[in-house]
């Protein structure tokens, strides 16, 4: 294939493969040394979890950006353009560059293809390959990885000594490759426990916390928990931007206004805090307090609990998962009680959508209009929630628009300006509207 433009770059990565029959890093690996093994020389903060990671991973981009660190991360799936899933201090990769390292692992690629009896890399392999090429050629303080998908087997896990990792949250999403339990799905995310580096776990199930446990006593790591060894409260709740106490490590009820909406977010805050204090600590550094609350209040996460219109309040957040539905549910309870909420929804297929319209069906101020969207590729479509919406008991009648450009249409002439839109159940869904809204 000739690349020669950034369009043959994206076409390039996306026309990759997405799995491969048999996890394996071995893959990975010999990428890696074909391409001079990049990944080797930075120091990284590993994250993974089933929901939260890339609000922690913003967080904590933000608090060691304000230290006067140069930071590298590495997120997934993107919001806007794919670039911005390979960063530095936030600022994503340009197309120039993006195109030049696609045209630098592309050879490598190739001939893999020819010589492995399951082929070459697949595409996330490949974009790990890229954002490892990219951050070699620059100088870079630290590079915040966030997990693909679980953990054991994640392209990302290659990395053989991170300062400290974390694993954010434990829930039910991806069974097919992580397993059908708590425990199983707890274990591949434990993979990124590494000898001697420690961790840092948000609120876990107990089956969760106690996978995590055993394997960071086999690899000698001394674990973080939250509730107990940092914790974090609420002490304001004015706005949908919530105002923490957090203490932890060396802080003591240090108060923080956050700019990413939701309850949710304080564990995550909690989570991210002590990601940095650890990683400071690890170079004799404590963190400046007054470049923490300015970087909670300055972190930008798009699609998470986003405000993207005042009256009527329009909010896109992707919840693609039962947990993150979950949680945006507690959030709906606690902080719209007095307003009636409009949630138009679409989620992907293979996700357990009953269950998700199920929690959202729950509360009485909820409203549901239920659509569909392209998907992400062929393979991966969205589901047909009409035809489950009669079995959900709700507290008014769900609706079911078809085109969601004009269930979106439908609801803006609908609401009144105390009410509110939510827009959710994909991130790739998300994008789409967002796309449409602030472009």
């Amino acid at each position: 294939m000739v690349i020669q433009t950034y369009e043959d770059a994206l076409n390039f990565i996306h026309q990759r493969p997405r799995f491969k029959k048999k996890p394996t890093l071995a893959r990975m690996r010999l990428f890696l040394q074909r391409l001079g093994n990049p990944q080797r020389g930075q120091r990284y903060i590993h994250v993974t979890g089933t929901n939260g990671k890339g609000s922690v991973v913003a967080m904590t981009r933000q608090i060691l950006m304000e230290q006067g660190l140069t930071v590298g991360s590495f997120t997934s799936p993107f919001i806007t353009r794919f670039n911005e899933r390979i960063a530095i201090n936030g600022e994503p990769i340009a197309d120039q560059d993006l195109l030049h390292y696609v045209q630098q692992v592309a050879p490598v690629v190739e001939a893999l293809d020819k010589e492995l009896p399951a082929g070459g890399p697949t595409e996330f392999e490949i974009d790990t390959a890229i954002m490892f090429c990219y951050f070699a050629d620059h100088d870079l303080d630290v590079v915040i990885l966030e997990v693909g998908i679980g953990g054991l087997y994640d392209s990302t896990n290659v990395i053989e000594s991170p300062v400290v990792t974390a694993i954010v949250t434990v829930g039910y999403d991806h069974m097919k490759y992580l397993g059908s339990t708590i425990a199983d799905i707890a274990r591949q995310k434990a993979g990124i426990i590494k000898n001697g580096v420690p961790m840092v776990t948000g609120n876990l199930p107990n089956d969760a916390q106690r996978v995590v446990t055993q394997v960071a006593k086999e690899h000698d790591c001394t674990v973080y928990q939250f509730g107990r060894d940092f914790r974090t409260t609420l002490v304001g709740h004015q706005t949908i931007y919530p105002e923490l106490s957090y203490s932890g490590l060396q802080l003591h009820n240090e108060r923080y206004r956050l700019s990413l909406a939701g309850d949710y977010q304080l564990a995550n805050c909690g989570i991210a805090v002590t990601l940095a204090q650890l990683f400071m600590q690890a170079d004799g550094l404590k963190l400046d307090q007054r470049a923490v609350r300015q970087a909670l209040l300055n972190t930008k996460w798009p699609g998470r609990m986003e405000l993207v219109n005042q009256e009527p309040m329009i909010i896109l957040d992707g919840a693609h998962n039962l947990p993150g539905m979950q949680a945006l549910t507690e959030t709906i309870r606690d902080d719209f009680k007095g307003h009636e909420v409009y949630v138009l929804v679409a989620i992907l297929a293979d996700k357990q959508y009953e269950l998700m319209l199920g929690e959202l069906a729950s509360l009485s101020n909820v409203h549901i209009t239920v659509t569909t969207f392209e998907g992400p590729y062929a393979g991966r479509k969205s589901a047909d929630l009409g035809a489950v919406v009669k079995m959900i008991p709700s507290h008014h009648p769900i609706q079911m628009v078809p085109d969601w450009q004009q269930a979106f249409a439908k609801l803006a002439t609908q609401v009144s300006t105390d009410d509110v839109i939510l827009i959710t159940g994909s991130l790739y869904f998300i994008s789409d509207v967002r796309h449409l809204m602030l472009d």
